[in-house]
């Protein structure tokens, strides 16, 4: 009986997450968002992931005996807890952010607090929960201040990262904040250029989009970010809950 509690809890959390962020896009823009995003380009290849590979042990193993207690950079003297990324080992689609902030660092988990609520609300939107898609981010430890990972620290961290997603093998990235994207792509462009189309990360596709915590500050940036996440569910054919074809 208490597990049966336990579903009908989280299946109420998740429709309500997902009503709270449709009703958030519509607020802003006077109508839920519709699918009038850019057309979507070519498919990019995307390699098959061994079938065979227990994708949860490997990641396991890569954070337990690969990292470890990792001292490999200055991050390491100021955190409490390494945030090595949390969700499905199988997602179809993980998201990246720049680097944990002080909740995270408290709780070993990335995006937590209101961020994370409110990116809970864009996974809900796209028919999934937080246990379905996979969520990481670039460097394992929070830069001081919350300021962006310098060079080195990206050096260090970012061949977990491309660790990470050569054992999940998504079908899609999404790339949280201009940090994220710029740093990823390896270009030096605002995010305003870099969003609304795909690119690759690893030979799989990448769309960029918005930072949660900078829709918090500027909530009138939802609808672009929905437009963005639109074109990832086209992309791996998904519908938003309570839509039929």
């Amino acid at each position: 009986m208490s597990n049966r509690r336990n579903d009908l809890g989280a299946a109420a959390r998740h429709l309500r997450g997902l009503a709270e962020w449709q009703l958030e896009t519509a607020a802003d823009q006077g109508g839920v968002p519709s699918d009038d995003a850019p057309a979507e380009p070519a498919a990019i290849p995307t390699a098959d992931s061994p079938p065979t590979v227990d994708k949860g042990a490997a990641l396991h193993a890569l954070r337990t005996e690969t990292i470890g207690d990792c001292q490999r950079c200055k991050l390491s003297g100021g955190r409490r807890n390494i945030v090595f990324g949390v969700g499905s080992p199988g997602a179809r689609v993980m998201f990246v952010g720049e680097g944990p902030g002080a909740n995270e660092d408290a709780t070993g988990e990335p995006f937590v607090g209101r961020a994370g609520q409110l990116l809970d609300k864009i996974i809900a939107a796209m028919g999934m929960r937080r246990d379905d898609v996979y969520i990481a981010n670039i460097v394992k430890c929070r830069p001081p201040g919350n300021r962006d990972p310098e060079p080195d620290e990206v050096a260090e961290c970012e061949p977990f990262l491309k660790q990470q997603i050569a054992i999940i093998q998504p079908e899609a990235i999404v790339a949280l904040g201009r940090v994220a994207a710029v740093t990823l792509l390896r270009v030096d462009s605002p995010l305003g250029r870099l969003r609304a189309r795909w690119h690759s990360y690893e030979g799989i596709p990448l769309m960029p989009t918005y930072h949660p915590a900078f829709l918090l500050r500027s909530p009138d940036m939802k609808r672009k970010c929905w437009e963005d996440i639109q074109q990832v569910m086209r992309r791996l054919n998904l519908e938003p809950p309570g839509r039929s074809r």
